[in-house]
């Protein structure tokens, strides 16, 4: 006699969500101290979940070593499987809050942290005090974040960096990077006449998260060509913020957007050198795929963020 299949409770089927939820986390993040925080569980019960799930499918789905943690074969087909189906759900779901009066949801952003102090918190500020169920998160990243990979639904950058099959909207008035130091850095130095002079000064690095290199100083001369100055110094940060710093402290010469830097300037605290070498390009831009779906949150930020420059 053939034998029936037994009925698929509830609690099984949630279990199973759930599990395969964590999973997926894991395998986006490589790593299950990241996937943890995204969960808001401890890694001790994400790795037990793991192996629960790992138990009952009877199949390996990770492949972990001390420093990594890689989908399988057949997690990775697990994965291609899972995300367009979760995708789905999550439109659904949105689509059920959209039909609310009141727009709700969270819209997460990745930017530099200048753009965020400068743009975003200021615009974003006013707007969530009016709709007080739309959350917004912003991520701090100096790389060039896959918006994919970093579950963010958009990005900001300069307009000339924005990648292709993207919609970009300006957020922010054009941009210049200047040359700046303390007085009291030029009462014991010669002011730099051209920026290939810069290579005798003391000037403060910054380290590019993507890839690790220092930030080579860009400028431009009167006939429009390119300058790229390797600078050196003894302090390296990697946030423009710190480089303001370690200037205002007196510890060198610094290449810092102007808007960030005028407060100062406008204060005595710091001068400018190079001027003529410092040219314009376009400011910040909110970027995200041709493909993302207008939540009713995501409409009321790019509508705040929209608002005059």
């Amino acid at each position: 006699m053939t034998r029936m299949p037994e009925a698929v409770t509830a609690p099984m089927i949630r279990e199973n969500i759930t599990d395969l939820i964590a999973f997926a986390a894991v395998a986006e993040e490589r790593s299950f101290t990241r996937a943890a925080a995204r969960l808001n569980v401890s890694q001790s019960a994400l790795s037990h979940t793991i192996k629960g799930l790992e138990k009952r499918l009877g199949l390996r789905l990770l492949t972990r070593t001390t420093r990594s943690v890689a989908p399988t074969l057949e997690g990775e087909d697990l994965l291609a499987t899972l995300n367009p189906c979760f995708e789905r759900i999550e439109s659904r779901l949105q689509a059920l809050n959209d039909r609310r009066d009141e727009p709700t949801g969270t819209v997460r952003i990745v930017a530099v942290e200048y753009a965020i102090e400068s743009i975003l918190w200021p615009k974003l500020s006013p707007m969530l005090k009016r709709y007080p169920a739309v959350n917004v998160e912003l991520v701090m990243e100096y790389e060039y974040t896959d918006l994919a990979v970093s579950r963010c639904d958009a990005g900001v950058r300069y307009g000339d960096q924005v990648a292709e099959g993207m919609i970009a909207m300006r957020i922010g008035p054009d941009e210049r990077m200047i040359c700046v130091g303390a007085p009291s850095y030029f009462a014991v130095s010669d002011d730099p006449k051209e920026p290939n002079d810069l290579t005798a000064h003391a000037c403060i690095n910054l380290r590019l998260s993507n890839h690790g290199a220092l930030y080579a100083w860009e400028f431009e001369d009167k006939q429009g060509n390119d300058i790229r100055v390797k600078v050196e110094g003894q302090a390296t940060f990697n946030t423009i913020n710190a480089v303001l710093r370690a200037a205002l402290d007196g510890h060198g010469l610094a290449c810092v957007p102007e808007r960030l830097a005028q407060p100062y300037l406008d204060a005595g605290q710091l001068r400018s050198c190079l001027d003529d070498y410092c040219p314009s390009f376009p400011g910040f831009h909110l970027y995200y795929p041709s493909r993302q779906r207008s939540s009713s949150a995501f409409q009321v930020v790019l509508d705040a963020l929209k608002e005059s420059h």
